[in-house]
């Protein structure tokens, strides 16, 4: 990425942030806020310099996954030093709503959302809200599977093929919601008894579980893994970067991660966490995603959706519980089960 692309990309935030606050928004907004920010570093860096520049407000900023962002807000409950988490799979959000971590509050921005982010801030109990959502399926890389003569994937079943045997990476779910989406999403889809078979088989064929949701992708968009399970929103990042990497969702139906956003209860700048929460509901922020190439889908429905985003009415859905396979005892049960009955196998 060169510095210019980078400025244009900060100035189309700044014009959207002042078509939004208007003029006057740098006064009215004077203060300072503390976000932890699970999205990828340049968006999370454009929301920083952007919010900052607009608004007066200064924004402190740190990039930490889902699981490390939910571990902190866990261990400094007492004394709440975040106000706002931003971005990241919707999953540990809701663990935090049910732990109690996280505030209630309703947006004045919510009518303006899909479903989908609506009745995720519905089953919270309005403790988070979703700001994106991206579906599971297959990264893979062309130039690789041309030379080792293989097939590109196009179901959970071809995964299992021994061709693909040592080719294959994806996530740790203990450690990434991307890979905990996968085991819950195959749980939903097969039941679980046929859905840890299916990864009792598919270990076989994986050459290593990353630590990183989006380890797998870059490692073949690099030529190091063949395929990867993941979000396919990652995929034409990589690809634009002139990586060779493809994407495909599973034919047999596959889940989708809703990102999310939560105010910190007991947040020490509680109004000023607010304004920016509201902000970040708004469709030309939630383009600021796609112009840091990060292309989910937006929650706003008054978002233009970049032509890089998935086309979600192609793709065949499960009937995804998020209020189930959210709650944090069976996100422990089924990430303990993953790790007894699939992860202590051999390979």
């Amino acid at each position: 990425m060169t510095r210019t692309s980078s400025r244009q990309r900060i100035a189309f935030g700044l014009a959207a942030l002042a078509a939004t606050f208007g003029a006057t928004g740098a006064n009215a907004q004077e203060g300072s806020i503390n976000i932890i920010c699970s999205v990828q570093a340049e968006w999370c860096n454009m929301l920083q310099t952007v919010y900052a520049r607009t608004t007066g407000v200064k924004v402190n900023m740190s990039l930490k996954g889902s699981g490390e962002a939910l571990a902190q807000l866990i261990a400094e409950r007492a004394n709440p030093k975040t106000d706002i988490w931003f971005g990241g799979t919707g999953d540990p959000h809701l663990q935090a709503a049910e732990q109690g971590i996280t505030l209630e509050y309703k947006s004045p921005v919510l009518p303006q959302l899909h479903g989908w982010a609506q009745q995720q801030a519905q089953q919270s109990g309005w403790k988070t809200v979703g700001i994106y959502s991206g579906p599971l399926g297959f990264g893979y890389n062309p130039e690789l599977l041309a030379k080792k003569k293989l097939a590109a994937p196009r179901s959970w079943a071809d995964l299992l093929k021994p061709e693909y045997k040592g080719e294959i990476q994806v996530a740790n779910p203990a450690s990434s919601g991307t890979a905990y989406t996968m085991v819950a999403t195959l749980v939903q889809l097969m039941g679980e008894d046929k859905a840890f078979d299916y990864m009792k088989a598919l270990h076989r064929n994986i050459a290593t579980y990353t630590r990183s949701g989006t380890g797998p992708i870059k490692a073949v968009a690099r030529g190091e893994a063949t395929v990867s399970i993941s979000f396919v929103h990652d995929g034409p990042g990589e690809k634009m970067q002139g990586f060779p990497v493809e994407t495909v969702t599973p034919a047999e139906g596959t889940g989708a991660e809703i990102g999310s956003m939560s105010l910190v209860k007991g947040a020490r700048n509680l109004e000023a966490a607010k304004k920016f929460y509201d902000w970040a509901l708004t469709a030309s922020a939630q383009e600021m995603g796609a112009a840091a190439k990060q292309f989910q889908l937006p929650s706003n429905k008054g978002a233009k959706v970049d032509p890089n985003v998935p086309d979600f009415k192609k793709i065949k859905f499960i009937n995804y519980d998020y209020a189930k396979y959210g709650s944090s005892a069976e996100r422990r049960r089924l990430i303990a089960k993953w790790e007894k009955d699939v992860n202590s196998l051999p390979r």
